[in-house]
């Protein structure tokens, strides 16, 4: 089977099933790796947060290389694996459901399983502001991301299983972050190369996603395009993160809402930078909406790795 078409069985394994979360999956492997080796390394502070990212994204790069070249079905299962779509899609929906019957105790409940804010006294608005933060920051690193990576590698070499190997390298740069790449007492020090790496490994599919996949999926999807590529282009570093703001930008252009403000975080609150114009004020509809984004932009980013694939 061409790479593309490998690519695209794994992509749409993910958009029916989601995540397989009753078979084995790589980055909870990762993540079993990540915490070993934390109690280990940790006391080395930065030369040990160095150590533990060359170890296991070199371990995650070179196992994944060497088991997909076995099988051609190992090889789409680990890039099923890869890909979010569903996964973050659902997320969105189940907390929807729950705004929707009015229980704002279980939305805040499974908003915290997907947040590191504090989201104990939130109400409907700043819930559904949260939700789509993160599905607009989600959409590169659950899906455009690892899509880079994965079709840069199978364009370098096409006829071995480097595209996987490098996105999953990427999974692995990412939980990394997600795990000890925080600016808190903790990880101050330990996380800081891992939170630096991702910062570099997004740079250039977060631009893809907010200044080309957002913009153009609004447009088909009737959403304002041009507003989207404004926002866009005018606040997209109106944020912490070099990268965060590109797709979050792009979809409060889209969408006419208003990210960041007050925030609070381990009790303390914090006043972020405004990202798009408040055109109006958050509403329940406006998850479905930002769900459909997401799925716009991952067709999108999936039928232009595909055409460029089919070229080779």
């Amino acid at each position: 089977m061409r790479v593309e078409n490998i690519i695209l069985t794994g992509f749409i394994l993910d958009l029916v099933f989601g995540d397989p979360r009753s078979l084995l999956h790589p980055v909870v492997v990762i993540g079993k790796i990540i915490t070993f080796l934390e109690k280990i390394l940790y006391k080395y502070k930065k030369i040990g947060g160095i150590i533990l990212n060359l170890i296991v994204v070199g371990l995650t790069v070179a196992v994944t290389y060497l088991v997909s070249g076995y099988l051609e079905i190992i090889e789409i299962y680990l890039i099923y694996t890869i890909f979010a779509t569903r996964s973050l899609a659902l997320e969105g929906v189940k907390v929807f459901n729950i705004l929707k019957k009015k229980d704002m105790q279980l939305a805040r409940k499974e908003l915290s399983y997907l947040v590191s804010r504090d989201t104990g006294y939130m109400q409907e608005k700043d819930i559904v502001r949260s939700i789509m933060e993160t599905i607009s920051e989600n959409t590169v690193d659950g899906i455009i991301s690892p899509l880079f990576f994965m079709t840069a590698g199978y364009l370098i070499a096409p006829d071995t299983p480097l595209g996987v190997a490098l996105a999953m390298g990427y999974k692995a740069i990412n939980t990394l972050d997600s795990m000890v790449g925080y600016k808190n007492e903790k990880y101050k020090d330990f996380g800081w190369f891992s939170a630096r790496v991702d910062d570099v490994a997004n740079v250039i599919p977060a631009r893809l996603t907010g200044g080309l996949l957002i913009p153009v999926s609004a447009l088909f999807l009737g959403y304002d395009f041009k507003n989207s590529w404004k926002v866009f282009f005018r606040d997209r570093y109106n944020h912490a993160s070099p990268n965060s703001a590109q797709s979050e930008s792009a979809v409060a252009g889209a969408l006419g809402v208003q990210f960041g403000g007050a925030t609070s975080y381990f009790g303390k609150l914090k006043e972020k930078p405004t990202i798009g114009d408040k055109k109006k004020e958050f509403e329940l509809k406006d998850i479905k909406r930002n769900i459909k984004l997401m799925y716009g932009s991952s067709i999108l980013g999936m039928g232009i790795a595909y055409a460029v694939l089919r070229l080779i």
